[in-house]
């Protein structure tokens, strides 16, 4: 298996203020070391207006990490392209390429967070219609080395030429967040990388996987495992007191996203909000245990068919250590031992 980590800075630390940038720092240092214990990437969320110093400049930070690894993937979970000028975000996402040695995961969304779209006046309900056409501008940003212009529905550029081009060709690898059934088939018919979420089970995942690989084959994309990035939250624990505490504080903090996802009618939406209405349901999946549990929760992921797990880690680098030292090699060479669902196929 490969695993990465999937984080959500913040400026501040448990002693300092967000005005000391602190939690940045330790963000940095923390990736440093996932980088020389093995992991793959680390994928870093944007978010807006949260009050809790969430980092909202990630194609920034993410630079940041660029100047301090070698190897590590950098990649984004996600830009929400709603709410970005394409040109700008194609240049800026670019220049990160360039700087990392073609590093760069760009992970795409149309956004989610009802709180994020009243702050920046945009109607929720343009979210997929922004997206798109953010998205041609931004590929085509990528791939035209001459002049074009684009009138569009949101956005109009004239006799433009993007610079800098980016380190990989034709360009970043494009991934999406997706759940639903048509949304998993769109992703693959259009050839993005795939990220699952961190609540779905096993079984849930099996399926999803299956869905991804049906429709590459219909358009004969070749797929390959490390395609799809299943999210999953981690915490090594001493013990069943231990496991039951850090759960009850995961289910807390996961109360203050559904908080500000809402919209105020309280319907129901897409990722945590799937979830939110049913207790416990946002943490039944999470990796929490002691290393014999994890390792049997991964074991289930592993057998539904994925091979790339991305880790929020609770507790620091201490628990980066852990994972590596009590279960990462448990999943070097270990074979599926049970077949992978099949039923979309």
């Amino acid at each position: 298996m490969r695993f990465g980590v999937l984080c959500s800075a913040q400026a501040n630390s448990d002693a300092f203020g967000p005005e000391t940038g602190q939690g940045f720092r330790d963000y940095l240092d923390f990736n440093v070391e996932a980088e020389a214990l093995g992991f793959h990437s680390s994928f870093s969320v944007e978010h807006h207006f949260t009050g809790w110093n969430q980092v909202s400049a990630t194609l920034l930070l993410l630079t940041g990490l660029a100047m301090r690894t070698t190897k590590l993937r950098l990649g984004t979970a996600v830009m929400v392209l709603p709410w970005h000028n394409p040109v700008l975000l194609a240049e800026q996402a670019a220049t990160l390429d360039l700087l990392s040695g073609g590093r760069l995961d760009f992970g795409i969304g149309k956004g989610y967070r009802h709180n994020e779209f009243t702050g920046f006046g945009i109607a929720q309900e343009e979210a997929e219609a922004r997206f798109e056409e953010a998205l041609v501008v931004i590929t085509r940003s990528w791939l035209s080395r001459t002049r074009f212009s684009h009138h569009g529905r949101f956005w109009t550029f004239e006799d433009i030429v993007v610079e800098p081009p980016p380190a990989q060709q034709p360009h970043p690898p494009l991934w999406v967040a997706a759940g639903n059934p048509t949304s998993i088939r769109r992703a693959a018919g259009r050839g993005f990388n795939l990220i699952l979420d961190q609540y779905a089970s096993p079984e849930a995942i099996g399926e999803r996987i299956s869905i991804y690989r049906a429709e590459r084959k219909a358009h004969d994309l070749a797929f390959n495992p490390m395609q799809v990035a299943v999210a999953r939250q981690l915490y090594i624990a001493k013990d069943e007191a231990d496991t039951e505490a850090a759960l009850a504080r995961l289910a807390q903090y996961t109360q203050r996203t559904i908080a500000v996802s809402r919209t105020p009618d309280g319907k129901i939406g897409s990722h945590v909000l799937a979830y939110a209405d049913k207790a416990g349901a946002t943490e039944a999946n999470a990796l929490f245990g002691t290393p014999d549990e994890i390792n049997n929760k991964l074991d289930a992921v592993r057998n539904a068919g994925a091979e790339y797990v991305l880790l929020t880690v609770s507790g620091g680098i201490n628990q980066l250590r852990r994972f590596k030292r009590d279960i990462m090699p448990n999943f070097s060479t270990l074979p599926i031992t049970t077949p992978v669902t099949r039923a979309a196929e």
